[in-house]
């Protein structure tokens, strides 16, 4: 089995998502620093304790989240939740690779573009602050929410109350919900996220605009397995994904 080099991947990784211009509230690249050596890469859309410990049973010595363990705004306190993600991963001398936004705005590994090109969206451009601009070939909103249902597995929530035919699409994964004026304002004719705000579907129908969210851990499971794939080919060592299921 080929091994690479921890710090060789961060530095790699941190270049490539170019995280210096991404300042934000939890810290990207390496979380949490285990042995030196990489053969086999795991990543998972969250942390938690569960995909820590399967990621250990499956051998893992690097895991690559988007969400990671740390977030400013969240209590600075080891509570018994950190402490025991944290034993999983020392446990195992595997070490904690996390990038969240980085990860969302990266043109072709990241989130939206992930998930535009599995709809068949095509993009011509950025959107929002880490969203994507994509063109569509006229969709009604009832194919593209089966295009929508068929990549993420799951039923979105749909407020269709945009134009008969989708040409301009906003995307933007996660929990971004708020966009949905901005996206109107810029003339899309609808936008796929991952949750959605309460405040959308009276925003939908005013403002003539299509809202389709179908979970914010199943939009962003896509990042993770493209820059995992991704890293490694480019150190030849191996990689999996595991998955943890959450509705939300």
């Amino acid at each position: 089995m080929l091994v690479a080099g921890r710090d060789e991947i961060v530095a790699y990784a941190n270049a490539l998502l170019e995280v210096e211009r991404w300042p934000e509230f939890a810290p990207p690249g390496l979380q949490v620093i285990g042995g030196n050596e990489v053969a086999l890469l795991v990543c998972g859309v969250s942390s938690s304790r569960e995909l820590f410990e399967r990621a250990a049973g499956e051998g893992a010595d690097m895991v690559l989240v988007h969400h990671g363990l740390f977030w400013r705004n969240e209590p600075l306190v080891i509570d018994r939740r950190q402490r025991g993600r944290l034993e999983a991963l020392f446990n195992a001398n595997a070490s904690l690779l996390a990038y969240h936004l980085a990860l969302d705005a990266h043109p072709t590994l990241g989130n939206a573009a992930q998930l535009a090109a599995r709809i068949g969206a095509s993009p011509e451009g950025p959107f929002g602050s880490v969203g994507l601009a994509c063109t569509l070939d006229g969709l009604s909103i009832a194919e593209l929410t089966a295009r929508v249902k068929d990549v993420v597995s799951r039923e979105p929530v749909v407020f269709g109350h945009g134009p008969d035919r989708i040409e301009r699409l906003a995307v933007s994964t996660g929990a971004a919900g708020y966009d949905l004026i901005g996206a109107a304002h810029e003339g899309f004719d609808a936008l796929l996220t991952g949750e959605p705000e309460e405040p959308n579907l009276a925003t939908a129908e005013e403002l003539g605009i299509h809202l389709i969210a179908a979970g914010h851990h199943a939009t962003e499971r896509f990042g993770v397995q493209a820059l995992a794939a991704h890293l490694a080919e480019k150190f030849a060592i191996e990689w999996r994904y595991l998955e943890v299921e959450n509705p939300v």
